[in-house]
């Protein structure tokens, strides 16, 4: 004979449950006279959820070689949950001509129809014990989500105590800072591997992947909002770390669809800043077949440029860069700058107005899945909420470029200073906020030398 156990949920770890279902089995197994050739054990793992039990797959090896002859449970609901799986495990039986399945809770006789009557009736009740238990918590979540309220079991939110609403200090300033740099342009795999380089551990104590910085940043936890199934539902319980409307900023830039999150060992610090002066195409980055850097306008398949205009990296580099300098301390930039900031005062109405749109259009698709309407009305009705939505998207982008200026308007010198220990991608957003793009115009015949007269900037701001 072979005793299966299981328990769907360990909490404690402390395998309570299961050994008490051990005990209880070995000593019907005894009074019956029975050996007791192997145990299968699966701790905490639901057999209603349909992942993988590895010990019930070994359970069943066994019954198809002919290893044991029988099987002892505590209770039938602990081998299925699913009739479907059931109906599999007596077809097995029936192959391997086994007859024996006794339970703690009352004997099975698989070799008589009233026993599998019987194990069929168990398995419909155990089946319906578990719907019933998944819509009950499904509507406990809801219930809590509504009213800001933290969900039980989980891991510990990164910035919180257990308790998910006790701010824990040391880690609040920590994800400030990330969200400072992340505002101020900095990329999250630069932000990743500065924290990892620090000896700074995320909640479960491990590295932190570009990944997991990308899932704080986008949680809106962290702004004191409660989300539910990708949706915010409530103000949360518990306090903000960051302000809603830097939140709503962070989100907004993740959610750009045009936000490149692909940036390996960026070479380059102008991309999609340098335009030809002759047919409008973005230069792209090309080296030289002597490895030194410069940018082309691309001509061939996959590219719309003219392919006659040619720059040296470096020298157009430096000259931008010192460009932007000499913007930022302009009264024009200030001016400009002051304008942003008196239409665009907050960014959290612009992200209420972006997860509005967003629930829209997802009620939108279930009338249209439910035959309410017609896909006709779907591609009308779907039209100006996407517009809506994507104006503000731009409202909200607009409003996380002027961020990564603070502290460097009028004050260029400073800046300076600082910027060889910029990362890159913070270098690029500091341009990419107040410059649009240059014009590269044509090279001049025989003329050797940087001719910056080529170059006209376009400025944002």
């Amino acid at each position: 004979m072979g005793i299966y156990v299981r328990i769907s949920s360990d909490r404690e770890g402390d395998q309570l449950g299961v050994r008490r279902q051990i005990e209880d089995c070995k000593r019907l197994a005894a009074e019956r006279g029975w050996i007791v050739a192997d145990l299968y054990v699966d701790d905490d793992i639901s057999a209603w959820s349909g992942k993988p039990r590895p010990e019930y797959e070994r359970l069943l090896g066994d019954l198809r070689s002919g290893r044991i002859h029988g099987v002892v449970v505590w209770h039938l609901d602990r081998l299925h949950r699913q009739p479907r799986d059931l109906e599999a495990f007596l077809d097995l039986c029936d192959a391997a001509k086994i007859e024996t399945l006794a339970c703690v809770t009352g004997h099975i006789d698989l070799g008589s129809h009233v026993g599998r009557l019987m194990a069929r009736m168990l398995g419909g009740v155990a089946k319906y014990e578990s719907d019933h238990k998944s819509e009950r918590i499904l509507r406990k979540h809801e219930e809590l989500a509504t009213a800001g309220k933290p969900s039980g079991g989980g891991s510990r939110p990164f910035g919180y105590e257990a308790d998910k609403v006790t701010l824990r200090a040391s880690e609040a300033v920590i994800v400030r800072e990330v969200a400072r740099r992340f505002l101020a342009g900095e990329s999250i795999k630069s932000i990743s591997a500065d924290l990892n380089e620090r000896g700074i551990t995320g909640a479960n104590g491990g590295r932190w992947e570009p990944n997991a910085v990308r899932r704080l940043l986008n949680s809106p936890r962290i702004g004191g909002m409660r989300e539910h199934k990708g949706e915010i539902v409530a103000e949360a319980v518990w306090p903000g770390i960051i302000s809603k409307a830097d939140s709503a900023k962070i989100r907004a830039i993740l959610a750009d669809p045009d936000r490149n999150t692909h940036r390996h060992g960026r070479r380059y610090l102008l991309r999609r800043l340098l335009r030809c002066g002759q047919c409008g195409e973005y230069l792209h980055s090309r080296p030289r077949n002597d490895g030194k850097r410069r940018y082309v306008c691309a001509k061939g398949p996959g590219f719309a440029g003219c392919g006659h205009c040619y720059i040296n990296a470096d020298e157009v580099e430096q000259w931008t860069v010192e460009a932007a300098f000499r913007r930022l301390d302009t009264p024009e930039l200030a001016a400009a700058l002051a304008d942003v900031n008196a239409e665009d005062p907050e960014a959290e109405r612009w992200q209420e107005e972006v997860d509005q749109a967003q629930t829209q259009l997802e009620e939108l698709a279930a009338a249209y899945a439910e035959r309410a309407i017609t896909m006709g009305e779907y591609r009308v009705a779907r039209g100006p909420i996407e517009e809506r939505r994507t104006a503000a998207r731009k409202h909200l982008a607009k409003a996380s470029r002027v961020t990564v200026l603070d502290g460097w308007v009028g004050n260029s010198e400073e800046l300076r200073a600082v910027w060889a220990d910029l990362d890159m991608t913070r270098q690029h957003a500091i341009i990419s906020a107040v410059l649009d793009h240059v014009a590269v115009g044509p090279a001049r015949p025989g003329y050797n030398r940087f001719d910056w007269s080529r170059l006209e900037p376009r400025w944002r701001l």
